[in-house]
């Protein structure tokens, strides 16, 4: 008897990668600063927020009390198991379900707000994921993100364009660590709001992925 196919709620299958990112995650919020980042991310949403690739829950415990209910997309097992449980400690309500970006399980201009974070790079298809994102928001609802970005010098776009094109999908999950967000949100129908460069971690030795933007853009 032949196998059932598999339920839209794994169409992404990282296993190994999943369980490496949990523990990498973690020690990057508290030696990397990156946990300071998810709350500068956060600081003042409100409402209704929908998360894409959510992951194991780092964003939760960062959301403000005036967030109503954050709609929670993961589509990889393992860390929608490590999601869910992470929602149950959270001081906002968070529903933690099943789904990809390009394919949001969700009614159209429901959502004031949206976040990305640290999940872009790793979607099969960006212009889809944020046309999708711009169709879940609300007019003039604001998508929050951190992602990797773009490196500022020619050789180390080079090394970046270099990893993304052979090895450094393959190793990570599928991360593109050089994919150009900003113009991509334009694309999309985003205004641009206020937005920074930065390098984490600050010090120490760069890496195709150490090089992101955090910012806001609004459906126009």
């Amino acid at each position: 008897m032949p196998s059932p196919p598999r339920a839209a709620k794994d169409a992404v299958h990282h296993p190994y990668f999943a369980r490496f990112y949990a523990r990498l995650s973690v020690t990057a919020d508290e030696r990397a600063g990156v946990g300071e980042l998810r709350t500068e991310l956060l600081a003042g949403l409100s409402g209704r927020v929908i998360e894409i690739g959510a992951g194991n829950g780092l964003n939760f415990a960062h959301y403000p009390a005036a967030v109503a209910e954050v709609v929670a997309i993961e589509p990889e097992r393992h860390l929608r198991q490590l999601g869910a449980a992470a929602a149950l400690r959270a001081d906002v309500p968070v529903d933690v379900v099943p789904g990809t970006a390009e394919a949001l399980p969700v009614k159209s201009e429901s959502f004031d707000a949206a976040v990305a974070s640290l999940v872009l790079c790793s979607v099969a298809d960006v212009p889809r994921a944020l046309e999708e994102l711009h169709r879940v928001l609300r007019p003039g609802g604001e998508l929050r993100f951190l992602e990797h970005g773009r490196a500022d010098g020619r050789v180390l776009r080079a090394v970046q364009r270099a990893a993304d094109r052979t090895v450094w999908p393959r190793l990570f999950g599928g991360c593109h660590s050089g994919r150009d967000l900003l113009g991509e949100l334009a694309a999309a129908g985003f205004t641009l709001g206020a937005h920074r460069r930065l390098r984490v971690p600050e010090k120490g030795p760069p890496t195709p992925t150490s090089y992101h933007v955090l910012g806001t853009a609004r459906r126009s």
